[in-house]
Protein backbone atom coordinates (compact mmCIF):
# COMPACT_ATOMS: atom_id res chain seq x y z
CA UNK A 1 0.00 0.00 0.00
CA UNK A 2 1.32 3.42 -0.90
CA UNK A 3 1.78 6.18 1.66
CA UNK A 4 -0.96 8.12 -0.07
CA UNK A 5 -3.40 5.22 0.21
CA UNK A 6 -2.59 4.77 3.89
CA UNK A 7 -3.16 8.50 4.51
CA UNK A 8 -6.49 8.31 2.67
CA UNK A 9 -7.55 5.29 4.73
CA UNK A 10 -6.71 7.23 7.87
CA UNK A 11 -9.03 10.02 6.79
CA UNK A 12 -11.74 7.54 5.83
CA UNK A 13 -11.45 5.99 9.27
CA UNK A 14 -11.73 9.44 10.85
CA UNK A 15 -14.96 10.20 8.96
CA UNK A 16 -16.43 6.80 9.80
CA UNK A 17 -15.75 7.42 13.46
CA UNK A 18 -17.31 10.87 13.17
CA UNK A 19 -20.45 9.21 11.80
CA UNK A 20 -20.57 6.93 14.83
CA UNK A 21 -19.86 9.80 17.24
CA UNK A 22 -22.59 11.94 15.68
CA UNK A 23 -25.03 9.08 15.86
CA UNK A 24 -24.16 8.54 19.52
CA UNK A 25 -24.79 12.23 20.24
CA UNK A 26 -28.31 11.66 18.94
CA UNK A 27 -28.68 8.46 21.01
CA UNK A 28 -28.28 6.25 17.92
CA UNK A 29 -31.95 6.98 17.30
CA UNK A 30 -33.56 6.46 13.91
CA UNK A 31 -36.43 8.70 15.03
CA UNK A 32 -34.00 11.52 15.81
CA UNK A 33 -32.27 10.90 12.48
CA UNK A 34 -35.61 11.22 10.69
CA UNK A 35 -36.50 14.39 12.62
CA UNK A 36 -33.19 16.26 12.57
CA UNK A 37 -31.80 17.84 9.41
CA UNK A 38 -28.65 18.60 11.40
CA UNK A 39 -28.14 14.91 12.16
CA UNK A 40 -28.83 13.84 8.56
CA UNK A 41 -26.60 16.57 7.11
CA UNK A 42 -23.70 15.71 9.41
CA UNK A 43 -23.86 12.06 8.37
CA UNK A 44 -24.20 12.88 4.69
CA UNK A 45 -21.23 15.26 4.77
CA UNK A 46 -19.04 12.51 6.22
CA UNK A 47 -20.29 10.06 3.58
CA UNK A 48 -19.56 12.62 0.88
CA UNK A 49 -16.01 13.04 2.21
CA UNK A 50 -15.50 9.27 2.29
CA UNK A 51 -16.65 9.08 -1.33
CA UNK A 52 -14.19 11.79 -2.29
CA UNK A 53 -11.37 9.91 -0.60
CA UNK A 54 -12.33 6.66 -2.34
CA UNK A 55 -12.12 8.44 -5.68
CA UNK A 56 -8.43 9.20 -5.11
CA UNK A 57 -7.38 5.83 -3.71
CA UNK A 58 -5.04 4.14 -6.16
CA UNK A 59 -6.56 1.75 -8.67
CA UNK A 60 -4.09 -0.89 -7.52
CA UNK A 61 -5.32 -0.62 -3.93
CA UNK A 62 -8.95 -0.91 -5.01
CA UNK A 63 -8.14 -3.89 -7.24
CA UNK A 64 -6.29 -5.55 -4.35
CA UNK A 65 -9.39 -5.11 -2.17
CA UNK A 66 -12.34 -6.07 -4.36
CA UNK A 67 -14.61 -6.94 -1.43
CA UNK A 68 -15.13 -3.25 -0.67
CA UNK A 69 -17.91 -1.69 -2.71
CA UNK A 70 -15.80 1.13 -4.12
CA UNK A 71 -18.16 2.04 -6.96
CA UNK A 72 -21.18 2.17 -4.66
CA UNK A 73 -19.33 4.39 -2.19
CA UNK A 74 -18.46 6.80 -4.99
CA UNK A 75 -22.03 6.66 -6.30
CA UNK A 76 -23.39 7.60 -2.89
CA UNK A 77 -21.00 10.55 -2.83
CA UNK A 78 -22.37 11.71 -6.18
CA UNK A 79 -25.96 11.42 -4.97
CA UNK A 80 -25.20 13.39 -1.80
CA UNK A 81 -23.28 16.05 -3.73
CA UNK A 82 -25.52 16.49 -6.74
CA UNK A 83 -29.01 15.20 -5.99
CA UNK A 84 -29.54 16.24 -2.41
CA UNK A 85 -33.34 16.31 -2.62
CA UNK A 86 -33.33 12.72 -3.83
CA UNK A 87 -31.43 11.09 -0.95
CA UNK A 88 -33.12 8.03 0.50
CA UNK A 89 -32.44 8.53 4.20
CA UNK A 90 -33.50 4.99 5.04
CA UNK A 91 -30.57 3.81 2.94
CA UNK A 92 -28.27 6.33 4.63
CA UNK A 93 -29.37 5.05 8.05
CA UNK A 94 -28.73 1.47 6.94
CA UNK A 95 -25.26 2.48 5.77
CA UNK A 96 -24.59 4.00 9.21
CA UNK A 97 -25.65 0.84 10.99
CA UNK A 98 -24.11 -1.76 8.70
CA UNK A 99 -21.55 -0.41 6.25
CA UNK A 100 -19.75 2.15 8.39
CA UNK A 101 -18.73 -0.40 11.05
CA UNK A 102 -17.45 -2.68 8.26
CA UNK A 103 -15.43 0.19 6.80
CA UNK A 104 -14.00 0.97 10.23
CA UNK A 105 -12.89 -2.64 10.55
CA UNK A 106 -11.44 -2.65 7.03
CA UNK A 107 -9.52 0.61 7.43
CA UNK A 108 -8.27 -0.38 10.87
CA UNK A 109 -7.05 -3.77 9.68
CA UNK A 110 -5.29 -2.25 6.66
CA UNK A 111 -3.63 0.45 8.74
CA UNK A 112 -2.61 -1.98 11.49
CA UNK A 113 -0.98 -4.22 8.88
CA UNK A 114 1.55 -1.49 8.05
Amino acid sequence: MSNNDSNLLGYMLKYCKQIQETSAEFDNSKDKFDESATFRNAICLCLLQIGELVSVLSDDFKKDNPDMQWKEIKLLRNIVAHRYGQIDYDIVWDICLNDVPEMIDFCSEELNAL
